[in-house]
């Protein structure tokens, strides 16, 4: 008798039971995967996707398996001054924990959009190769950049214009969130885009200038966007 032996022989009726026990999971998994609302990859430990869900594959107008081989940054861009080196870290050192990091990303409508995107390294045993799971929570769209300043007056969008209006008011990120049909995550990305814009740093200034290049109305209140 083998004592090394830690399960039934590979040929043997209880292997066989195992087998197919363990395709049945599999295949479970892989459906409740598809049938997730929000998009979800799973990626190797360099970012090489082998597996996404048509949430994900959705948004840029393909099918799931289309996706495979192809590296996560092919498709995401992380926002500006975001380090990935932590992430790295945590899959040399087979740390379990929840990196989110922002994102954009431009669909096959070409329309770019933002989001967060939370990374939390998996794998199926303590000894087993560590891999990546991706799971993208979609903030908005982005509004086009404008770049044209015509007496004295930058262009907006519309909804950056309210947002600006409703923080000159005071109102908190939530309710300026809840008011122009955005996340707190879309109300802050747009702060910042504006605030970088414009050179200026925090609410106060980035309000000041707005009134400054007439953006905003200076001679109502509640405040409002001009014209």
């Amino acid at each position: 008798m083998d004592l090394r032996a830690s399960g039934p022989p590979s040929d043997s009726p209880a292997a066989e039971a195992w087998r197919q026990q363990a395709i049945t999971w599999r295949n479970r998994a892989l459906l409740l995967l598809d049938h997730l609302p929000f998009p979800v990859a799973l990626c190797d430990a360099e970012g090489v996707i082998f597996l996404a869900n048509p949430a994900m594959a959705t948004e840029w107008g393909m099918l799931s398996g289309q996706m495979a081989g192809r590296n996560a940054l092919d498709f995401f861009r992380p926002r500006a001054g975001t380090r990935l080196d932590p992430i790295s870290e945590a899959v040399r050192l087979r740390r379990r924990a929840r990196y989110p990091v922002e994102v954009t990303w431009v669909t096959s409508g070409g329309v770019e959009r933002y989001g967060e995107m939370d990374i939390d390294p998996v794998s199926d045993t303590p000894d087993a190769p560590t891999a990546l799971m991706l799971s993208l929570r979609v903030g908005g769209e982005l509004a086009e950049q404008p770049v044209e300043e015509a007496s004295g007056h930058t262009r907006v969008s519309g909804v950056e214009a309210r947002i600006l209006a409703s923080t000159a008011a005071g109102d908190t990120t939530a309710r300026i969130a809840k008011s122009v049909g955005l996340t707190v995550d879309g109300v802050n990305y747009h702060l910042t885009r504006l605030s970088q814009r414009w050179g200026v740093r925090g609410k106060a200034a980035l309000v000041a200038r707005a009134y400054a290049l007439g953006v905003l109305d200076s001679t109502v209140w509640p405040p409002a966007p001009a014209g």
